[in-house]
C-alpha cells in the first residue's frame, strides 16, 4: 500500500470513530467474557496502557491500577473522561505514543491493529509499544478473526477480486466493513486488515516481542486471534 493513501485511510478511521462514536459505545456496553479473561493478566497497582480504548470499558473490570486510555478517537475519549473520571485518557494514534521509555507494566490492545493500515504502520504501532512497555512485561492483544466468520469470507473473496482487477488500492486481505444505522442504513465503511494467526505472530516478533501464548477462540460471528507476548530483557 503506498504511504499516501495509508495516511489518508489514519485520517478516515479518525473520521469513521469520531463519526459513530455514540452508537459505538452503545454498542459495546455490555463487556464479553473474553475481555473479562484478559484482564485478569493485569495485577493490582500496575500502570496500564489501554491502547485503542474507545470509550474505556475495560477499566471496569481490571483490578485496582494505573489506567492509562489511548484512542484514535476524542469524541470517544470524551465519553470515557466523563465516565471513569479515576482514569487518565488521551487522543492520538498508535505510530507515535506521547509516553516514556520502559513506562507500563501491561499494554492491552483489543480489536486495534486490524484497524491500522498497511504493513509499515502496523509495525510502527507494536514498535511504540514495545517501546513504552517495561522489560520482561506483557502486550496481551486481540484481532477479528474474519477468516472464520462467514460474513468475513465473503468480503474477503471480494476485495481480493477488486485487488486482482486493478480496482482497489488496498493490500490483499484488506477489506472496508460497513457500520449501519439502526434503520439498516449504512453510516460509513471502516478499514480493516484480515490476520492470519501466523502472519500475526510474525510481525509481532519482528517487533521484537517474544510470543507466550497465542489462540483461536469465539464463534461466528465473534472469532477472534489472541497473543500474549512478552518484552525481553
Amino acid at each position: 500500500m503506498r504511504k499516501e493513501y495509508a495516511e489518508y485511510l489514519l485520517k478516515k478511521t479518525t473520521k469513521d470513530y469520531n463519526l459513530i462514536a455514540q452508537n459505538y459505545d452503545r454498542s459495546r456496553r455490555i463487556i464479553p467474557l473474553d475481555i473479562k479473561e484478559l484482564a485478569g493478566y493485569a495485577r493490582p497497582g500496575e500502570k496500564i496502557l489501554d491502547l485503542g480504548c474507545a470509550s474505556g470499558r475495560l477499566f471496569e473490570v481490571l483490578p485496582k491500577v494505573e489506567y492509562y486510555g489511548f484512542d484514535i478517537s476524542k469524541k470517544l475519549i470524551e465519553i470515557g473522561r466523563q465516565r471513569y473520571p479515576k482514569a487518565h485518557f488521551e487522543t492520538g494514534n498508535a505510530l507515535r505514543l506521547p509516553f516514556e521509555d520502559n513506562f507500563f507494566d501491561k499494554i492491552y490492545s483489543i480489536s486495534v491493529l486490524h484497524n491500522i493500515p498497511s504493513k509499515e504502520f502496523r509495525l510502527q504501532s507494536l514498535k511504540e509499544a514495545f517501546r513504552v512497555l517495561k522489560k520482561e512485561e506483557f502486550l496481551i492483544l486481540r484481532v477479528w478473526d474474519f477468516w472464520r466468520r462467514k460474513k468475513g469470507w465473503r468480503l474477503i473473496f471480494k476485495y481480493t477480486l477488486l485487488k486482482l482487477i486493478g480496482k482497489s488500492k488496498l493490500d490483499f486481505f484488506d477489506l472496508f466493513v460497513p457500520w449501519k444505522n439502526s434503520k439498516g442504513q449504512t453510516v460509513t465503511e471502516r478499514y480493516f486488515h484480515c490476520f492470519t494467526k501466523r502472519g500475526l505472530k510474525k510481525i509481532i516478533e519482528k517487533a521484537g516481542f517474544k510470543i507466550i501464548k497465542v489462540w483461536r477462540a469465539g464463534k461466528d460471528p465473534r472469532t477472534n486471534i489472541y497473543i500474549i507476548a512478552q518484552k525481553p530483557r
